[in-house]
């Protein structure tokens, strides 16, 4: 049987075994596909790599160098979308299916990169609003900035799009500062696997600043704190 790998702690991990874990299987052939499992991952290690290698690699790029990291990662994913299509396929997704989540997801990556080349400052910094005085004679001054917040930003992503759903997640975050835990739904987390793998196989991306764990995470949000995030898409049920 095979497992699913997660990235964490800046390597592929899977289980030696999980007799308990999900099975995927294609859609049209009913084949396994592969088997999803995240028994005895650290999780607390991956939130802790992504605090400690995340912010600080993330946080020693200005705004343009992290949009045109955004920018070659949509390059080089877009060169390899014929595989993933074919691994959508697998899914039950047609052929268009297949375009509005792999194209979907590289888009977004290029328009965020453009937006931010566009409208944000050189800097690692965004001012807000002009200096202001503090003192009646001018000697307190004062100037509101925004900056990133100190944490881990937690992705859930829904199973109809594990790429477009994950990346537009990402980017943003990305562009604030912000290392990314990947979440992806189990049914497709085999897309996201492999977008995710194609990425990290590019060298780009600064250490910590993405991880993917496939399957479920017990426990993962008594590990967040002030100063972390969660994007969640899908049921209430699941919520």
């Amino acid at each position: 049987m095979t497992f699913l790998p997660s990235y964490v702690n800046g390597a592929w991990w899977a289980p030696e075994d999980d007799p308990d874990a999900a099975i995927v299987r294609d859609a049209s052939t009913g084949e396994e596909i592969v088997r999803v499992s995240t028994k005895g991952l650290d999780l607390a290690g991956a939130v802790a790599f992504a605090r400690r290698e995340g912010q600080k690699s993330i946080g020693a790029l200005t705004f343009p160098q992290r949009a045109m990291v955004l920018k070659n990662l949509a390059i080089a994913l877009n060169e390899r979308r014929e595989e993933l299509y074919a691994l959508s396929e697998r899914s039950g997704s047609t052929r268009r299916d297949s375009l509005s989540d792999v194209d979907g997801g590289i888009g977004v990556l290029f328009t965020f990169s453009s937006k931010a080349r566009r409208e944000l400052p050189a800097g690692k910094v965004v001012l807000d609003g002009p200096i202001e005085p503090l003192s009646k004679d001018g000697s307190f001054l004062g100037r509101h900035v925004y900056t990133r917040l100190p944490g881990v930003a937690v992705q859930i992503n829904a199973f109809n799009f594990p790429m477009w759903g994950a990346l537009e997640k990402f980017a943003p975050a990305f562009l604030a500062g912000l290392p990314t835990i990947v979440k992806p739904a189990t049914p497709t987390a085999y897309i996201a696997e492999a977008w995710v793998r194609m990425v990290v196989e590019t060298g780009l991306l600064p250490e910590g600043s993405l991880q993917l764990v496939s399957g479920s995470v017990p426990g993962l949000f008594d590990l967040l704190d002030l100063g972390d995030t969660v994007g969640f898409t899908g049921s209430a049920a699941t919520a």
